[in-house]
């Protein structure tokens, strides 16, 4: 695409001299100015990329459109052991005012791309030049003096406004760096912060960066901490499903991940649900093991899902109904809102769970079943590539209201029932655990005593049966226990088997923990998490949780109005910004992720979406994790100096509040956008919150791997860039 030059308009006082100059003068001004006027008309059909600086004085007018948050210049740092190094706290500003600084020096500068229908798609050579160049715009604002700042007036304000495009209306959120507050980081929870070595590569190594394609076996399909070869060699035993779990290379990848051939955009939900592009998930074992029961089905260039499964080859949805007319006191969509299923196939139960409004964290390994999680992701499901094995789940303690097993291929009554103690400490209070598997309904020797060991186990660990049906039509049985409230079965037990854990063992601590067989005491005081129920769904999502009420936020103020601030400064970025000024056509996007999640802010702004978001809280972060969940949301623990469990290809939307400026102090910035790249489908959008030096190193390294750059805007020190993949990859491969 070719642009046009820089066109500067620079306003000055006219020289003395004789009335005539003058009068010439200004005529030659006016047929100039009429000149730009016409130019500018002829090309302002096409939509190009615009930067806006403006003067100290026009800035605190147009900074009202872009949130009401202050950051302090210091904070105390943190003197408990295990913590990491905070940030300035944050002071939410309440006031409506429309007052203006006394003139600091600040200046805004906003870039946005938006695609034109005829934007010459033939013309290669402009093509590439389009990601070197942009045109700019500036308007230069006279400066005022400080008397004439404090009586600007609000019209004026609004008039100043009108020279953005509609990208400016967004708001920076000039927050994220904060402090730990009453929370613990998971990192210091799991005692697993690992010292690395301080990879930082200069701006101009990133502009010079030549990407290459990953030359692994695994292809197009490649996940770094599951298909590490070298390390998986190394086991000396894979009984308890080592091979399956996670061994992440010593040096991230900063290779790209291949596309399958063929590949095209997924198909947009709901009707992803039902059918996918084939050549998207090229893989037809599971449709000849499984397509009797209605798993999966070649279908000419689709793959198909009828919604079955092995114990509900009638479809999932009767099968969530039954489920709920058994015992009603499961109540989906009310108090059972967040759901774990265990070793999920395609994910059909969690994707016909959003139709009940219920969300859904499916997880199977990465196993003989070859990419049931990609399809799952692929159709616009959630989930992760997981096994039970010898480590905890990246999920903390007491936070699911149901988990569900059918047929999941989880010895649960061995080995002291280590596994099923894992799920113990994973449900809620109260909550339920749905196991429908042939030991519930036949009647095979083998059957007969995994059913008995299995009623022995759940009552020394006060579990209790309180349902147990059989379902005709798709001739299953089916289990319901319920999770005590309370410590009274316990203590009440003749034999102290399982045994409690020891009160200083964390039952949220999950990064690389090895699994316990024991169980968690529950808790005792009426403020504590999980004494008491959440509120039902919707309410939950938009009340802060009542065991906050004492404790100190994450941005330094109580937490309760931390997360009442949160949520309403989410829904203003997003309403503002997201939704309407950085281009992004939402009808493509379901699958959303949070690379920092704090309270779930951002993920609760989009109800009413058809998404739904990974909450994603970094070890090293404050462990909001719990409160994301009792809201009726869902995320994981993770280390971003190390690949995500997940397919490649898998998220339509990432989003990154102030990540990198604390990754890139202990990680490489290289690998992490790799990883990003991995993650992220063509055609899907990146947006980067974060210091301005940050986000223009981003936004080089975005450029060097062929992104389109939508929107760039930079207030003092904070930015904010929205980017969106292609299809390109590099030839050579590493």
């Amino acid at each position: 695409m070719a642009y046009s030059k820089v066109t500067r308009l620079d306003y000055r006082r006219p020289q003395s001299g004789s009335k005539s100059s003058l009068c010439t003068n200004t005529v030659m001004v006016v047929f100039i100015g009429l000149c730009l006027a016409v130019a500018w008309a002829m090309t302002s059909s096409r939509k190009l990329p615009v930067i806006i600086s403006s003067s100290d004085n026009s800035s605190d007018e147009i900074s009202s459109q872009f949130g009401d948050i202050s950051t302090e210049s210091s904070m105390e740092d943190s003197a408990q052991e295990g913590d990491f190094n905070t940030e300035p706290k944050v002071v939410f500003d309440d006031s409506n005012s429309d007052s203006t600084d006394s003139g600091d020096g600040t200046s805004e500068k906003m870039v946005q791309k938006t695609q034109d229908g005829e934007e010459n798609q033939n013309d290669t050579e402009n093509e590439e030049k389009s990601d070197t160049e942009t045109t700019k715009v500036e308007q230069s604002v006279t400066e005022e003096s400080e008397e004439d700042q404090g009586s600007k007036s609000k019209s004026n304000s609004n008039s100043k406004a009108e020279v953005f495009p509609d990208g400016a209306q967004s708001e920076i959120l000039k927050e994220t760096e904060t402090q730990n507050g009453a929370f613990s980081t998971q990192a210091a929870e799991s005692k697993n912060e690992k010292e690395m070595e301080t990879l930082n590569l200069s701006q101009d190594k990133m502009k010079s960066y030549k990407w290459k394609l990953c030359n692994v076996t695994a292809g197009p399909d490649y996940i770094p901490c599951l298909d590490n070869e070298k390390a998986i060699k190394k086991l000396t035993s894979t009984k308890h499903y080592e091979h399956r779990e996670r061994h992440c290379p010593e040096v991230g990848p900063t290779c790209l991940v291949p596309l399958p051939e063929g590949y095209k955009r997924s198909i947009e939900w709901p009707q992803s649900r039902d059918k996918i592009w084939y050549n998207n998930v090229p893989n037809t074992k599971l449709a000849e093991v499984k397509g009797h029961q209605n798993w999966v089905k070649v279908s000419g260039e689709y793959l198909t899902f009828p919604g079955g499964g092995t114990q509900f080859k009638h479809g999932a949805l009767y099968y969530i109904d039954f489920i709920q007319q058994s015992y009603p006191d499961i109540a989906w969509g009310k108090r059972s809102r967040v759901v774990l299923d265990v070793g999920c196939g395609v994910a059909s139960f969690g994707g016909y769970l959003f139709d009940r409004d219920v969300l859904t964290m499916s997880f199977a390994p990465k196993d003989e079943h070859e990419a049931q999680v990609q399809f799952a992701l692929e159709r616009g499901i959630p989930a992760i590539s997981a096994v039970m094995g010898t480590k905890r789940l990246p999920f903390p303690g007491r936070v699911f209201d149901v988990i569900h097993c059918a047929r999941c291929r989880v010895p649960w009554h061995i080995e002291g029932g280590m596994l099923l103690l894992e799920l113990n400490r994973l449900l809620r209070p109260g909550g339920y655990f749905v196991w429908s598997a042939t030991p519930v309904y036949q009647k095979l020797p083998e059957d007969v005593e995994i059913w008995n060991a299995m009623s022995a186990l759940t009552k020394s660990m006060c579990w209790k049966l309180v349902n147990k049906t059989r379902d005709k039509l798709n001739e299953v049985g089916m289990a319901v226990y319920r999770k005590p409230m309370d410590n009274k079965c316990y203590e009440k037990r003749s034999e102290n088997k399982p045994p409690l854990c020891s009160a200083t063992e964390s039952s949220d601590a999950a990064w690389n923990i090895s699994l316990q067989a024991c169980m968690h005491k529950l808790p005792v005081e009426p403020t504590e998490r999980g004494a008491q129920w959440p509120y039902q769904w919707p309410l939950r999502l938009e009340k802060a949780p009542y065991w906050v009420e004492s404790q100190v936020g994450v941005y330094g103020k109580q937490a309760k109005k931390d997360f009442e601030a949160d949520y309403e400064l989410w829904k203003r970025v997003v309403k503002n910004s997201y939704l309407n000024g950085m281009g992004i056509d939402w009808s493509k996007v379901r699958n959303v992720m949070d690379m920092r999640s704090l309270y779930g802010g951002f993920a609760a702004a989009l109800k009413g979406m058809k998404v739904w978001v990974m909450n994603v809280v970094p070890i090293d972060s404050p462990d909001t994790l719990p409160i994301i969940y009792e809201r009726g949301l869902f995320g994981m623990y993770h280390d971003w100096c190390e690949s995500f469990s997940t397919y490649p290809r898998s998220y339509d939307l990432l989003h990154a509040d102030h990540l990198f400026s604390k990754l890139k102090k202990r990680c490489n910035l290289l690998s992490i956008i790799a990883e990003v790249d991995r993650i992220l489908r063509p055609g899907g959008n990146f947006i980067v919150r974060d210091k301005v030096d940050m986000v223009n190193e981003i936004e080089e390294i975005a450029k060097s791997l062929h992104w389109e750059i939508r929107m760039i805007y930079s207030k003092d020190t904070e930015g904010l860039l929205c980017v969106q993949k292609t299809m390109w990859r590099p030839k050579s491969r590493e």
